[in-house]
């Protein structure tokens, strides 16, 4: 019929060649963890924004402050406040980027003898006891749905900067209870004595 039988016959593949390796497929380079290391400074006793600024000269720049007397105050203004503690100790090899925090308190007054003040724990389902701490620290450790009344108990006044004043009085006392109950707070300024 006018067909060539061999031009209807399939053409037979090469047959492949793979050619074995030993080596294993290229892995991602691992990262490096080259973080430039630097010797802490000792900031205790200078100005907070002094200690900033030096921390910074050094190559830390990853800072944070809190207040030491435990008040809850937010250091507004730098200059006005001094370093009582820091985070990581004077002549320690850290790496750079690690954040030091320092614990200041307010240029006219004294670092706490005993070290930081600690605010107190989270309200759970017991009342914490708050009398000396801030009503800012106390505020905080509530849940925050909880109906709190703060009563000036030396001169009726408005208590407006929760941070300025110390807890006299509590009701639920420490240890009680807490259901959802109304918390009620008696107060006068830091430098005033509970009645």
């Amino acid at each position: 019929m006018g067909c060539d039988p061999a031009a209807t016959e399939p053409t037979p593949a090469a047959p492949a060649t793979t050619k074995p390796t030993s080596e294993a497929p290229a892995a991602a380079p691992a990262k490096e963890t080259t973080a430039e290391t630097k010797v802490v400074p000792n900031f205790v006793g200078m100005g907070l924004q002094s200690a900033q600024d030096t921390a910074q000269a050094e190559g830390f720049f990853a800072l944070t402050s809190h207040d030491s007397a435990g008040r809850g105050r937010m250091q507004a203004f730098d200059r006005n406040w001094k370093v009582c503690s820091q985070s990581m100790a004077a002549g320690k090899t850290i790496p750079a980027d690690t954040t030091l925090d320092f614990g200041a308190v307010k240029l006219e007054e004294e670092c706490p003898a005993a070290g930081d003040a600690k605010a107190p724990e989270a309200a759970g389902e017991k009342m914490p006891n708050f009398v000396g701490k801030s009503v800012k620290v106390a505020r905080r450790a509530l849940d925050s749905g909880t109906s709190i009344t703060v009563t000036d108990v030396a001169e009726g006044r408005m208590v407006l900067m929760e941070s300025n004043w110390r807890v006299c009085s509590q009701a639920p006392a420490p240890g009680v209870a807490l259901n959802g109950q109304p918390v009620k707070l008696t107060a006068v300024k830091f430098e005033e004595t509970c009645p």
